[in-house]
Parts: structure tokens; C-alpha cells; sequence
């Protein structure tokens, strides 16, 4: 067994050990993968808005500061395709279907709209996104090395599906694969496949956690922060499987093994930090963007539990709750306010974005 491969698995028997959860846990890892899983899959792509406003959006259904209108719009339609595809995910015994994804997709995008691009000696084309449609115009990537890379084409691309979602039906009830290899090889082919004119990437790591959902593993997020590895673990994998969208379309788990490897390491360390959110009992221990956070002092922690208790909470309040001087309080807010862990809104009330290992 690779080192990965053994990672994953003791990673996997830890988390079957703390096995069933509260309600009261189950609704905390909920809310963090809801939170985490829009943020950076969107950031991925572009979308503007902080970790702390995305959490604003879907919980409370407000905005701080300046936003993107698309952007916050684009957010929600992402929250309710993962509602959408945690529904689809229990329905274990009915097979994946096209329909479903580009349902799915249609969710994502809302409607169809065009885009406008100028052209190099003067003048604009512009052209329409199919919102639930495979695409009717040819795709293609610039890679960092400076390379075009083509998906398959418009013609291509029906047949290709069919084949993609036969193949998962069939590959599931065989079981020959694990979850996970099913997970990370549908994710490559149907990247490969890239079958709408937006929203791929969106739409793959949906799927990636759908599978997973499907057969009772813990979803995971591919961060926003880590995205070059994660592109890189796929373009290594296109080099060995070529860049013939029929091949990539159809590739073996050993061909992709570069991205294979890339993301049982993922996933690895997200059940790790699923078990170590679930049980780990330490005040000054916080979670941000699935980073565990382990402050040095208690004083930045003790701040953050009385922002939490008291959201308008004035300097005098923290020194006398505290006891340090206003000066190191001051220092204590900016350094948190900087790293986007908290933040103070237009009526003088702090807001906390980063969550506490131990509940109030």
C-alpha cells in the first residue's frame, strides 16, 4: 500500500472511531463545510468576496462592505447546487444520470447570459453561456507554461458523457473501486470532458464530494490557497495521459497518478481536521478556512469568546473582562482584524468568522 494510500486509510479509521455523531456536531461540521466549500470553490474561479462575507451571505443572508452583485448572486446559487446535490447523494440506489449534472449546472449559472470580449486590432465578439447545456462552442485552457490546452469538442462532448456517467454506474455496483478512487478519477474525466462553456470546475468538485456523500465518507474542500498544487497535480496527470480529449476522457487510475496522489492527500488531511474539529477540547484552539488555528497566548482567545457574548463590546469592556491594557488589547484586534478573523460593521458591532474548538 502507498504511503497516500495509508495516510487515508488511518485517517478514514479514526473518523469511523468517533462514529455516530451528535446533532449538535454534525450541525457545527455542516456549517463549516457549507462556509469553506462555497468560499473557495468560487475563490477558485474568481469570485471577490472574503471568507467573511461569504459566511455573512449564506447565514445571515447580508453583505459587509463592497461586493460584487454577480458575485454575491453566484454565491448563493452555489450554496443551493450543494444543497442540491447533498439531497441527490442519499438517493443511493438510484443511478447517476446526465440530467442530474446538468441540472446541477443549470443551478450553478441560473440563466444564460453572453460574453463580451474585445478583440486584439479593435472592435468586440461576444458569445452566450448555456446555462444547463453542453457546450456549443469549443473550450480550451492557457496553461502556466504557456500552452493551449483543448477539451473535447462540441461534438464530442455528448457521447463523452454518456460514457462518463455509464461508466460510474457501472464501476459502483461492480465495487471494484473505493469511493475515493471513484471520486478523484470522475473528477479528472469529466475535467478532460470540460462539457459547459463555465462552470467545470464548480461542477467537479460537486461531484467529487457527491461521490464521497453517496457511500457515507466526509465531503472535503480543495482550498482557494492551494490552488496551484491542485491545478499542477492535473497537469501532470495530462501529460502523461496526452492531451487527446478521447484519452483524458477515458484515462486509468494509474495514469492519472500524479492527481490521484495530490488529492488522498487531501482528503487525508481534511478527515484528520474533520476529527480533530469534532473532538479536540482546547479553548484557545479556533478553526478558519480549515486551518487550525492555535493561539500562543489565551488573551486572543479569551477577546474572541467576548466579541462572541457581546458583540459591541468597547475597549473599556475588554480590559476590565481581560485584564491587559488597552494598548495590547488594541494590538490583539488589529492583528485579528487584519488576518480577517473578525471584523467591526457600519453600527459599531464586531462580527467573528473564526470558530472555536470548544462551543460556549
Amino acid at each position: 500500500m502507498r504511503t497516500e494510500d495509508k495516510k487515508l486509510q488511518a485517517a478514514l479509521e479514526k473518523w469511523q472511531k468517533i462514529q455516530p455523531l451528535s446533532e449538535s456536531d454534525l450541525n457545527r461540521l455542516s456549517r463549516r463545510f457549507s462556509i469553506d466549500f462555497n468560499y473557495n470553490s468560487n475563490h477558485i474561479e474568481g469570485n471577490t468576496l472574503t471568507y467573511g462575507q461569504t459566511e455573512l451571505l449564506l447565514l445571515f443572508g447580508k453583505i459587509s462592505g463592497e461586493a460584487n452583485f454577480r458575485d454575491c448572486e453566484e454565491m448563493k446559487a452555489s450554496n443551493v447546487g450543494l444543497k442540491m446535490m447533498l439531497v441527490e447523494a442519499t438517493e443511493t440506489q438510484q443511478p447517476l444520470t446526465q440530467n442530474f449534472i446538468r441540472t446541477l449546472h443549470r443551478t450553478l449559472l441560473r440563466e444564460d447570459y453572453t460574453v463580451y470580449r474585445n478583440l486584439p486590432g479593435g472592435g468586440q465578439t461576444s458569445y452566450t453561456i448555456h446555462a444547463g447545456q453542453y457546450k456549443t462552442r469549443p473550450n480550451s485552457v492557457i496553461t502556466r507554461y504557456g500552452d493551449r490546452f483543448e477539451y473535447a469538442s462540441p461534438e464530442e462532448t455528448p457521447a463523452l458523457m454518456a460514457d462518463l456517467v455509464d461508466w460510474y454506474n457501472k464501476a459502483e455496483s461492480e465495487g471494484k473501486l473505493s469511493p475515493v478512487e471513484l471520486a478523484v478519477l470522475f473528477h479528472y474525466r469529466y475535467i478532460r470532458i470540460h462539457p459547459f462553456e463555465d462552470g467545470n470546475g464548480r461542477i467537479a468538485r460537486l461531484m467529487f464530494n457527491y461521490i464521497l456523500s453517496r457511500h457515507g465518507y466526509p465531503m472535503v474542500v480543495v482550498r482557494s490557497r492551494l490552488k496551484h498544487n491542485y491545478l499542477e497535480a492535473l497537469h501532470q496527470s495530462d501529460l502523461i495521459v496526452g492531451s487527446v480529449p478521447y484519452d483524458g476522457a477515458h484515462a486509468s487510475l494509474k495514469a492519472i497518478r500524479p492527481f490521484y496522489k495530490y488529492m488522498v492527500t487531501l482528503i487525508a488531511q481534511e478527515f484528520e481536521n474533520d476529527v480533530l474539529f469534532v473532538t479536540e477540547k482546547n479553548e484557545n484552539v479556533w478553526w478558519y478556512d480549515g486551518e487550525r488555528i492555535a493561539f500562543r497566548t489565551p488573551s486572543y482567545a479569551k477577546i474572541l469568546r467576548e466579541l462572541q457574548i457581546e458583540p459591541q463590546a468597547t475597549f473599556a469592556y475588554l480590559q476590565e473582562e481581560i485584564g491587559i491594557n488597552r494598548s495590547a488589547i488594541q494590538k490583539m484586534l488589529q492583528s485579528l482584524q487584519d488576518k480577517g478573523y473578525i471584523e467591526k460593521d457600519g453600527k459599531g458591532s464586531w462580527r467573528v468568522f473564526i470558530t472555536p474548538s470548544v462551543r460556549l
